[in-house]
């Protein structure tokens, strides 16, 4: 992951995307997945930056090739902020990029929601507001502790 400065264009920020690809690739690593994650504003200011924008980059290799990397990130005055975790097992399921895919997922969910939903309250006959587990009062108990 990878943090650019806010005020960069965005034809700049797919350069700054491809150059790293390309240099990975180069060093002997495989680009396995590269996200702009977008515009972000930072828990704390950065070289007087609110906000910057994150790229995740997920790659595979022998571990030469993060140096390398990661020096060139520190050289350029573009990148702000980066940061290499190494992951192991499978790596998580890309965020749908389209704005028309996430409505439809969501979509769906609400419709599945809404369905479970209106089929619990046929089963038990009421209309009744359920509680939900931070709506519902606690039975908090108190316990002894044995010494």
């Amino acid at each position: 992951m990878y943090i650019l400065r806010p005020d960069i264009a965005e034809d700049e920020v797919n350069t700054h995307i491809d150059k790293y690809n390309k240099l990975l690739e180069e060093l002997g690593g495989k680009v396995l997945d590269s996200q702009m994650r977008g515009k972000r504003r930072l828990a704390y200011q950065i070289d007087k930056h609110r906000e910057g924008i994150y790229v995740q980059l997920s790659h595979d290799g022998d571990g030469q090739h993060i140096f390398k990397i990661e020096k060139a990130m520190r050289l350029s005055e573009d990148v702000i902020r980066y940061l290499t975790v190494k992951q192991n097992g499978p790596l998580p399921a890309p965020r749908p990029t389209n704005k028309t895919e996430s409505n439809k997922t969501e979509k769906k969910v609400s419709e599945n929601v809404d369905s479970t939903n209106t089929e619990e309250s046929k089963e038990d006959g009421s209309n009744d507001k359920k509680l939900t587990s931070s709506e519902a009062p606690s039975n908090k108990s108190k316990e002894t502790v044995e010494s």
